[in-house]
């Protein structure tokens, strides 16, 4: 596994490379490589597939304008989420609209990301049949139950629990210590059991 992110890693600085040098064709390559999972993490944050598209569109403006000043400490991968996040949690926090879609609906294709989000607050590895038949409203409160945490806690759960990055991303993402992630992510999980817990009283 780490061979094969060494070799991803190296792939990326090429690319990056060649795009200091002008090559537009691998500026291309990289934001075909990465335009969909840096829009579906920011889908996840803010209201709509609309805003989420600019913001993605914004995401790379700012990526082609600041590539020569990349200095390769991190991976492009979290360079770039970098930016989403940071892009992302400034439009929240100008815009009262933090409205989150469901995760179970059609922009989230097969629902994995309401999946992830459902196996996080289960203590149960074999669900019942009838607790199934009830994910989608189950989903939909722990949506509504995620929006009402802090932009923080809700970024480090989608980070980790939804986009499956691991702690060392997280931290290079957020720029904060490794300690903080795993700390924050416990927080922020116990914090989302609790709201969703009080939501179905």
């Amino acid at each position: 596994m780490h061979a094969e992110m060494a070799q991803i890693d190296i792939a990326d600085a090429m690319l990056v490379e060649r795009c200091r040098q002008g090559d537009s064709v691998a500026m291309e390559r990289l934001i075909l490589k990465y335009q969909n999972r840096i829009y579906n993490v920011i889908l996840k944050m803010c209201s709509n597939p609309h805003d989420a598209a600019e913001l993605t569109q914004d995401t790379f403006v700012k990526i082609i304008q600041n590539i020569a000043k990349f200095e390769s400490k991190s991976s492009f991968y979290t360079w770039a989420f970098r930016i989403a996040v940071n892009l992302t949690l400034n439009y929240c926090q100008r815009s009262a609209r933090l409205g989150l879609r469901s995760l179970d609906s059609e922009d989230y294709g097969s629902g994995k990301a309401a999946q992830a989000l459902m196996d996080l607050l289960s203590d149960d590895s074999s669900p019942d049949p009838a607790n199934v038949a009830q994910n989608k409203e189950l989903c939909e409160i722990a949506v509504r139950s995620l929006m009402k945490m802090d932009d923080d806690q809700r970024m480090v759960i989608v980070l980790r629990d939804i986009e499956g990055m691991n702690y060392a991303q997280i931290a290079g993402v957020l720029q904060i210590k490794l300690g903080t992630v795993r700390s924050r992510l416990s927080r922020a999980r116990s914090r989302l059991r609790e709201v969703v817990e009080a939501m179905l009283q």
